[in-house]
């Protein structure tokens, strides 16, 4: 019995959608191959028997406590500056503007271990703006569970602006200029009207944002150290691991980040990207 045409389902096919010519198909398939095969890896290689052993060793679940913790810290931290940011680059206009929005996405590509070291010449003890903590409260920021939020929002926060900004961006401003021909002040309609229209994208920066200060590392571990109980988070903990030749954690560890990970794209449903 033969399938019924697309006609005679009731929809016509979409123009869009075409099959892929084989020169793409190859490299295509090569590509997805090259990005699945680490992850079809850590499934092969995990250790299934002992993963409720591994996974609930005290090292281990203090370094996930930690890591929550912070992570949910810097990415407050981030809400509170980030979505300021986000609005003075999309809604305003002065001078610099594209240097300024270029050195805001710049940690989104600055190796992360530079990253550290930038966060040292600014708050360590000796630092533009440590020294003078130092001098006036006694404070030293490196090496703390402060230093380790510090680090993550300095690494994520542009994942955040970005998203806000294409939020502003994109939404409709009459809504806006109603509020304002009503007689609401800026910071009403800021709050009361554009916050509402942009919040599936403040949504995803920070889902983002999140998962992004999850799974720092270059900088935590360079600003921060790797001390147990105190900055040590999963992705420090899966390093030390791996130092150790603990294997099995290490991959456990591991493919608990990768479930953190999955569930965030899962629940962003698209929006970081534009699909779906």
């Amino acid at each position: 019995m033969t399938r019924p045409s697309a006609a005679r389902r009731g929809r016509e096919p979409d123009p869009g959608f075409r099959r892929a010519p084989a020169a793409l198909a190859v490299p295509a398939i090569l590509g997805l191959l090259f990005l699945l095969l680490p992850l079809l890896g850590l499934l092969v290689r995990a250790p299934w028997r002992r993963i409720g052993t591994v996974l609930t060793q005290p090292a281990a679940l203090t370094a996930l406590r930690l890591s929550l913790e912070t992570a949910t810290a810097s990415t407050a931290l981030c809400l509170v500056f980030g979505i300021p940011v986000a609005y003075l680059l999309a809604r305003t206009r002065f001078w610099g503007q594209r240097a300024v929005r270029a050195l805001v996405t710049l940690p989104l590509v600055l190796p992360p271990v530079v990253g550290g070291v930038a966060l040292f010449t600014a708050y360590g003890r000796t630092g533009v703006v440590g020294k003078w903590w130092d001098r006036w409260f006694g404070y030293t920021m490196p090496f703390t569970t402060t230093a380790v939020v510090v680090a993550q929002a300095f690494v994520a926060m542009p994942f955040l602006i970005i998203a806000v900004e294409g939020a502003l961006r994109a939404a409709d401003r009459r809504f806006e200029e109603a509020a304002a021909t009503l007689g609401a002040s800026r910071w009403t309609t800021f709050r009361r009207v554009t916050l509402p229209l942009v919040g599936p994208g403040v949504v995803a920066g920070t889902v983002l944002c999140w998962a992004r200060a999850m799974g720092e590392f270059g900088a935590t571990i360079t600003f921060a150290g790797n001390f147990e109980g105190t900055t040590q988070t999963m992705p420090l903990y899966v390093y030390r691991a791996l130092e150790t030749a603990d294997p099995n954690s290490a991959i456990a560890l591991s493919l608990l980040l990768v479930a953190v990970c999955v569930a965030v794209l899962v629940a962003l449903r698209g929006r970081w990207a534009g699909v779906g």
